[in-house]
C-alpha cells in the first residue's frame, strides 16, 4: 500500500535537500517585490497577509521579497529591509507565520547598485562597480571606493546574521538581474582596474568576499543559495554568457554554496526575465508604477514610443512556460548542488516534466503565485485555480503599488477562491 501511494505521488511532492535542510516539495515561491513594508522597511500586517494563503497552500519553500541590506541598496518605495537589527522582530513574525504552516523560508538579501533612481530613494547618487550609465532608468552611478565596498560586504554579513536571528531557514544572495553582485561580475558594468575589476578572478572578488563574510556569521551549516543569470542578455555589450556563469557556479559550489536559482538578464536587457504581454505594460509603469520616478527625458521617450516598443517586446519576449530551462539544464549537468529554475511556470505537466527529465531539481514561481496563491495545493490536488495570463500588470506597478494581480477578471477569480478557502 505504501509503495502504491509513493508511485501515485507527483514528483513535485517529492522531498529534497538544500544543504542539510529538507524541503517537503519542489515548487517554490520565488522572490517578488512586495511594496508592502513601512516606508522605512519594517514588516507590516499587510505583508503578512500577502503570505498567509501561500503558506496555507502548503508551499514548501518561500523566498522572501528582495530585502535591502543597506540604505544605498534600497531600490523602491515600501521595500522590506534587513539593514539593522531593529528589523529582526518583524522578520521573525514572517518566519513564524511560515513555520506555522510547516513551510520553510529563505531571506533574499540584495543591494541594487545602479538600478535605482537615487533621488527617489533620498540618495545623492547611485553606486556601482563602475560609473556606467544604466540605460533604462538613465542613472549614472559613481564607482564604489574600497572602504564602501567593505561596508557593503559587511552589510551582507550583518543582514545574514539578522535573518538567522529571525529564525529564517536559509538565505538567498541575489546575484542576477543586473543588481550589484551582477554588476561586479559583468565586464560591461565593471570597468575597474584595481583588484575588484579586470580579469575574471578580480571580478569574482566582491561576491566571494560577501559570501565568506556571510559564512563567518551564520556558520557552515546554514543553507545559502544564490540567484544567478544563465545569461546576461546584454546584446552588443560585454555581458556574461552561459560558459562564464557556469564557471562562477562551479567556484561557488567548491566554496560551499548550497544551491542555485537560475534566471536571466539585466534591467536594460529588455525584460527577458519576465516574458509575456506588454500591451499595457508601459502605460501602467509610467502612470501607476515606478516610472513616475524615472528621469523626465527617459519618461518622455518611453511615453512617446511605448506602443512600438510594446509590439516589439510582444514578439521578442512572448510567453513561454519554463523559458529559463535551456540555461538550468546546463547548470544541472555541471553541478551537484540543487538547481532551481524560475521562468513562467504554472502547469503541472510542464513542472513535472522539467524535474523528471533532469532539467532542474525544483521550480520557483512568481506571477502565477500572485494570481493563485494556492497554486501548490491546486497542483497537488489537480484543481483549477486562477490562471495567470502573464499580462505583467503586477510587475509594471512594482515599486509604487502593492504586489497584486491587476487583471480584473483573474483578480475576481482569485477573490472568489480566497473567500471559499476562508
Amino acid at each position: 500500500m505504501v509503495q502504491n501511494i509513493e508511485e501515485s505521488q507527483s514528483i513535485i511532492e517529492k522531498p529534497m535537500k538544500i544543504g542539510g535542510l529538507e524541503i517537503a516539495g519542489r515548487v517554490f515561491k520565488t522572490a517578488t517585490a512586495e511594496t508592502k513594508a513601512t516606508e522605512d522597511g519594517f514588516v507590516t500586517d499587510e505583508l503578512l497577509e500577502f503570505y498567509e494563503p501561500i503558506v496555507d497552500a502548503g508551499t514548501p519553500l518561500i523566498m522572501s521579497g528582495n530585502l535591502y541590506t543597506s540604505a544605498t541598496g534600497k531600490s523602491s518605495y515600501k521595500m522590506t529591509g534587513v539593514d539593522n537589527k531593529d528589523k529582526i522582530p518583524g522578520l521573525k513574525r514572517l518566519a513564524d507565520l511560515v513555520h506555522a504552516g510547516k513551510a520553510k523560508i529563505f531571506g533574499q538579501i540584495n543591494h541594487c547598485g545602479r538600478q535605482i533612481v537615487p533621488e527617489a530613494m533620498g540618495l545623492d547618487s547611485a553606486v556601482s562597480a563602475s560609473n556606467v550609465t544604466e540605460k533604462l532608468m538613465g542613472t549614472k552611478p559613481r564607482a564604489l571606493r574600497h572602504d564602501e565596498i567593505k561596508e557593503i560586504t559587511e552589510s551582507f554579513a550583518s543582514a545574514a546574521e539578522y535573518c538567522q536571528a529571525a529564525d529564517f531557514d536559509g538565505l538567498q544572495l541575489h546575484g542576477g538581474h543586473g543588481y550589484l553582485i551582477n554588476q561586479f561580475l559583468t565586464p560591461y558594468t565593471n570597468r575597474r582596474t584595481d583588484e575588484y575589476g579586470g580579469n575574471f578572478k578580480n571580478r569574482m572578488r566582491f561576491l566571494l568576499e560577501s559570501y565568506h563574510g556571510i559564512r563567518e556569521r551564520v556558520g557552515p551549516d546554514f543553507p545559502l543559495i544564490i540567484k544567478l543569470n544563465g545569461d546576461d542578455k546584454l546584446f552588443a555589450r560585454n555581458g556574461l554568457g552561459i560558459s562564464q556563469m557556469l564557471e562562477i557556479a562551479r567556484i561557488l559550489q567548491e566554496e560551499g554554496m548550497d544551491g542555485i536559482e537560475i534566471t536571466v538578464g539585466h534591467y536594460e536587457s529588455g525584460f527577458p526575465m519576465i516574458r509575456g504581454k506588454f500591451d499595457t505594460y508601459f502605460h501602467s509603469f509610467l502612470n501607476e508604477g515606478f516610472g513616475h520616478q524615472v528621469k523626465p527625458f527617459r519618461r518622455y521617450g518611453l511615453e512617446l514610443f511605448k506602443y512600438p516598443i510594446s509590439k516589439v517586446l510582444n514578439r521578442l519576449r512572448s510567453y513561454q512556460e519554463g523559458f529559463n530551462l535551456k540555461y538550468a539544464v546546463e547548470f544541472k549537468k555541471n553541478l551537484s548542488i540543487p538547481v532551481i529554475c524560475v521562468g513562467g511556470f504554472q502547469t503541472k505537466p510542464k513542472i513535472e516534466s522539467a524535474i523528471q527529465e533532469g532539467l532542474c531539481d525544483a521550480v520557483s514561481v512568481g506571477r502565477a503565485m500572485i494570481s493563485d496563491p494556492y497554486l501548490y495545493k491546486n497542483l497537488i490536488e489537480d484543481k483549477p485555480g486562477p490562471d495567470c495570463d502573464f499580462c505583467n500588470g503586477c510587475i509594471a506597478r512594482w515599486g509604487s503599488m502593492p504586489v497584486e494581480c491587476y487583471n480584473e477578471d483573474i483578480k475576481r477569480q482569485k477573490d472568489i477562491m480566497l473567500a471559499h478557502q476562508n
